[in-house]
């Protein structure tokens, strides 16, 4: 028997393969066109996403950055793109704890944590106390065994064949 009241799901995208930021972008376009309200932080990316520059369209859709357009060192992480994954973190739990949105994303976060940016421990805790109608997505490669267990669902890219094997490069609106 399922409730009347709405149960927030916690989805996690990770893997290897290209498409776990794609994925979580299109179910905040779907949310977005049900007329739920959308929040979704880009974690170690910096640059102007095409999903970043749509959202100025859509005005359910609240999207902001935090990382830097550079690859962040996982062993040795500079001090700004810890601080700047902790401000995200702060935003992204202010958004969920609100209860003004309906959809959370949480764009790489996976990978946030794997590099020690923000600790396991936080990411569990706001699972464990937001609202009961938020709904979380969680992308990124490297998802911690405990999330993964926490999650609601869990998907895995795989990639098969890449096109950078072949040497081509980044491309707008493909990867970006």
């Amino acid at each position: 028997m399922v409730s009347d009241e709405r149960k927030g799901l916690v989805m996690v995208f990770t893997g290897k393969g290209k498409g776990k930021t794609t994925a979580a972008a299109g179910m905040a376009l779907r949310a977005v066109g049900h007329n739920l309200k959308v929040f979704m932080v880009h974690f170690l990316k910096g640059r102007d996403y095409g999903e970043f520059l749509a959202a100025r369209y859509l005005p359910r859709l609240t999207i902001v950055k935090a990382g830097r357009d550079q690859f962040v060192n996982p062993d040795n992480p500079d001090p700004v793109d810890v601080e700047l994954a902790c401000e995200g973190f702060k935003r992204a739990k202010e958004a969920v704890m609100s209860g003004e949105y309906d959809l959370v994303v949480l764009d790489e976060i996976n990978v946030a944590v794997d590099y020690g940016l923000l600790p396991l421990e936080d990411l569990l805790d706001l699972i464990e106390k937001r609202p009961p109608g938020v709904d979380l997505v969680l992308t990124g490669r490297g998802a911690a065994q405990a999330l993964i267990e926490k999650a609601d669902l869990v998907s895995e890219i795989k990639e098969i064949k890449h096109h950078y094997t072949q040497g081509i490069a980044a491309r707008k609106g493909i990867e970006y």
